[in-house]
């Protein structure tokens, strides 16, 4: 693909001069992290990312620009690592006046980890949950309590295993599930890659008989993912945050990928479906598995942390390998199937129930099943969390 015939188009953002038929209007956004995310989409043949590319103010200094079709169909924005990057990126482009995205599809695409109880290294996963496991109190674990089995607890409570009683919320985000299914059929479509290294270093796994699923070879499947700040390693960790997901979800949601940026991409996503910039409904999240969260027997958390797993390279390469068929069906059914939106059956939002309906997770809507702004409610703060009466 020659870049020369990619042009750069800085604007002044100001509100006032750009009309909404002016606007950029994509119909895809692809969401990656970091620069390994975001260079695998450059070598595809569907569509040319570099045709036109748009600084957007409020983004990230390293990643300053949104990359598009010359048509503006489908756009990419690159958000930097870690929840505050994605956080403030997505905020940032849902605030831009260069584009109306009241009907985009928001595709994350992404590496992760992966439990090596669920999936492999190069397996591609769609979520319907995104957890923030990190979000909890934390004793170091030299200092824990004997009958602590790790070091982390819900907000609010004086003992593992019990739901949180102090609610960000940010905790929970659940998508739409008939929407993941349709992506999920569209990757199915594609052959993945896999390579000697990888299958070399799976293999280790297969020694114990609950990491069967680490030995095979990548697949698509649908699983949850987990969100933190922190870069984890080792199956007392993996343990505890596997068990905050299904303790944050009432046992709903299968941790399965673990990454850095999710919540904070979804919490800015909800805030703008409340402006009603953005839809929810609208949102896939796709993770391929990098490296294990946990080490196979015989190895330590610091070998699995440190090993420079070989699951990087075809991680990589399979995100546009599986994610350029949920971009193409998109944008080729727009008219028939897409334009109108994919109905959820599920609930869609964040723990809070800020959009409409009820979370079939969590303590319930703080907003009694009405939107946010709808409705005044009784609550009480501690520190920045929020208690519901």
């Amino acid at each position: 693909m020659a870049l020369a015939s990619a042009f750069s188009l800085t604007v002044n953002a100001s509100p006032a001069l750009y009309s909404r038929s002016s606007r950029i209007a994509p119909k895809v956004v692809i969401v990656d992290a970091f620069e390994p995310e975001e260079l695998s989409w450059y070598g595809t043949t569907e569509f040319n990312l570099l045709e036109r590319n748009v600084t957007v103010p409020g983004f990230s200094p390293l990643f300053p620009q949104a990359h598009c079709t010359k048509d503006g169909s489908i756009c990419q924005v690159v958000t930097g690592e870690a929840e505050i990057n994605a956080a403030s990126t997505i905020t940032a482009l849902v605030l831009s006046p260069l584009f109306d995205l009241t009907h985009t599809y928001f595709l994350i695409a992404g590496i992760a980890g992966i439990s090596p109880k669920v999936g492999t290294l190069g397996s591609v996963t769609f979520a319907r949950f995104a957890i923030q496991v990190a979000l909890q109190r934390e004793f170091d674990a030299r200092e824990k309590p004997e009958n602590f089995p790790s070091g982390y607890f819900s907000q609010g409570t004086t003992a593992p295993g019990v739901y949180p009683h102090s609610i960000y919320g940010t905790e929970v985000f659940e998508v739409n599930d008939n929407l993941r299914k349709l992506a999920m059929s569209f990757a199915s479509s594609a052959t993945l890659v896999d390579d000697a290294r990888s299958q070399e270093y799976r293999a280790h796994y297969a020694k114990d008989p609950s990491f069967a699923a680490a030995a095979a070879p990548p697949s698509v499947f649908a699983c949850d993912t987990a969100t933190s700040d922190v870069y984890f390693s080792g199956a007392l960790l993996s343990e505890a945050f596997e068990n905050a997901t299904t303790l944050f979800s009432n046992g709903t949601a299968t941790y399965c990928t673990s990454q850095q940026e999710d919540n904070g991409i979804l919490e800015a996503l909800v805030r703008g479906a409340r402006a009603g910039l953005v839809d929810f409904a609208r949102v896939i999240i796709m993770r391929t598995g990098s490296d294990f969260d946990r080490p196979y027997p015989g190895q330590t958390a610091a070998e699995n942390l440190f090993a420079h797993s070989p699951g990087f390279n075809i991680s990589v390469q399979n995100i546009p390998i599986a994610g350029v068929p949920v971009v193409a069906g998109i944008v080729v059914q727009w008219e028939e199937r897409f334009k109108k939106g994919i109905k959820p059956d599920n609930y869609i939002g964040d723990i809070l129930g800020s959009l409409d309906g009820k979370p079939d997770f969590g303590p319930g809507s703080a907003f009694a099943g009405q939107k946010a702004a709808a409705r005044r409610r009784s609550a009480r703060r501690m520190g920045r969390a929020l208690l519901f009466d």
